[in-house]
């Protein structure tokens, strides 16, 4: 279930926070006010579901001391600072320490609301990820998470297990929405490192003079340590390695040769490079490209994995359910076939998308999956495949669907499931043996 995001409004003016609060209250954002900065830090603390917009200029504790307490608590918490004119150059300094944006008054609503749409985003992200790694920091949660009973999945999951606990760089590639990054927190959360920090940066989100300062430094006074430093000792993840600029490759080679071995730091890289004719070992220098693949793993697109589709989808469906507050959609055995047809371009991600968007379909009582599939492939520009599968195969990855999907509406109650599906229990046992479902994943 999706995370509710807060926003703290902090301002010593009545009519100003009541103002911000009404309007961010209207475009559908969950607002608190209060009325100074040590208020707020009563109620904020690590972790806390939101974001923040405070004025810079406040009696007790003003806007710069407020920052810089907040970011001592959560160094990932947004926090927007409204500004008089005169205030601008504080504001620069603030986003030098740490501050996610500032607005100048007066400022347009419209620009706050898109603001806070994009910080509650990436606060929602920080999040999702910290509960991600607190999940898999002992590595128990990695089966879960990498949904799936294919024999490709199982390959996958040995792969994550063996490589793991190795010492060498690794490279992760694979076509977009495959859960790259997903595979990259596993084979941290099962190796030596599981527990330290585990740092990720996108290579492709930075001009080039910005990404190197946030990798290498050299960093202003107060501000955070260079990516390879706060990396040392665990994992420093590297998305969309093939943005690297050459100087920074250079950079990043002369880094790892200094490490020696075993490396201090491990290095994930992570590949989301697909177009025709050009592949990760193009895009990087060659030392460099034989170092990062030391190791290496290749995620199957979600084609390939067969009746994990199905499983999938429905999982996705009943998590959206129940955060739209409504059922499922139920799949019939024309839209399973349907499903295990579609070329899913964009893979787990895509699927994602299309599970959402079935459930709010079933809650207006409109629209069909098939229609969903269409608009997604059409817009892609995939084709639905006409390559038929033996009928077996349909068969019996409907009947896991339906066995899977009533389990886990009767919460493992054999009997219930029995009754619901007319098996006797050891027609039942049999099936569950056989589709790898075990009762104690349900409970």
């Amino acid at each position: 279930m999706a995370r509710a995001m807060k926003i703290a409004i902090v301002d010593d003016e009545q009519d100003m926070r009541q103002s911000i609060s009404q309007w961010l209250s209207l475009s559908g954002f969950d607002t608190e006010t209060y009325a100074s900065a040590e208020d707020a830090l009563k109620a904020i603390g690590p972790d806390w579901p939101g974001v923040v917009v405070s004025d810079i200029k406040m009696p007790g504790m003003d806007g710069m001391a407020f920052l810089k307490r907040i970011l001592g608590l959560d160094s990932g918490l947004p926090v927007i600072l409204i500004t008089g004119h005169g205030d601008v150059p504080m504001a620069v300094e603030a986003m030098r320490i740490g501050a996610w944006d500032f607005l100048e008054k007066p400022f347009n609503p419209d620009k706050m609301t898109d603001l806070a749409k994009r910080a509650t985003q990436a606060r929602r992200m920080t999040l999702d990820n910290r509960a991600l790694r607190r999940e898999l920091s002992d590595g128990s949660g990695m089966m879960k998470k990498l949904i799936g009973a294919s024999p490709v999945m199982d390959r996958l999951r040995e792969d994550i297990l063996d490589l793991g606990q190795a010492d060498g760089h690794v490279l992760i590639d694979g076509e977009t929405g495959t859960g790259k990054t997903l595979v990259a927190h596993a084979l941290h959360a099962v190796g030596p490192r599981a527990g330290r920090k585990f740092t990720v940066v996108s290579c492709a989100a930075w001009s080039e003079d910005v990404l190197g300062q946030r990798l290498f430094g050299p960093v202003d006074e107060g501000a955070q340590l260079p990516l390879v430093e706060e990396a040392r000792g665990g994992t420093l993840v590297l998305e969309d390695v093939e943005a690297l600029p050459q100087a920074l490759q250079a950079r990043l080679l002369t880094f790892i040769n200094e490490q020696g071995s075993p490396a201090e730091t491990r290095i994930i890289a992570i590949c989301n490079t697909h177009d025709e004719g050009r592949t990760v070992e193009d895009a990087l220098r060659p030392d460099l490209y034989f170092r990062l693949a030391a190791l290496k793993i290749m995620l199957p697109p979600l084609r390939a994995r067969g009746e994990d589709i199905l499983t999938l989808f429905n999982r996705m469906a009943e998590q959206f359910a129940e955060e739209y507050g409504c059922e499922a959609p139920q799949v019939t055995a024309q839209e399973a076939a349907q499903l295990l047809q579609a070329p899913w371009p964009g893979n787990v991600r895509q699927l994602i998308n299309v599970a959402e968007r079935a459930v709010l379909q079933n809650r207006r009582g409109t629209g069909s999956i098939a229609s969903l599939l269409m608009a997604d492939n059409e817009e892609a520009g995939a084709t639905m495949t006409t390559e038929g599968k033996p009928l077996k195969e349909y068969v019996e990855a409907f009947e896991r669907m339906l066995i899977d999907n009533a389990m886990r509406r009767h919460k493992g109650s054999v009997a219930a499931v029995m009754d619901e599906l007319c098996l006797p229990r050891r027609t039942l046992n049999e099936k569950m043996a056989k589709y790898a479902l075990q009762r104690s994943d349900y409970l």
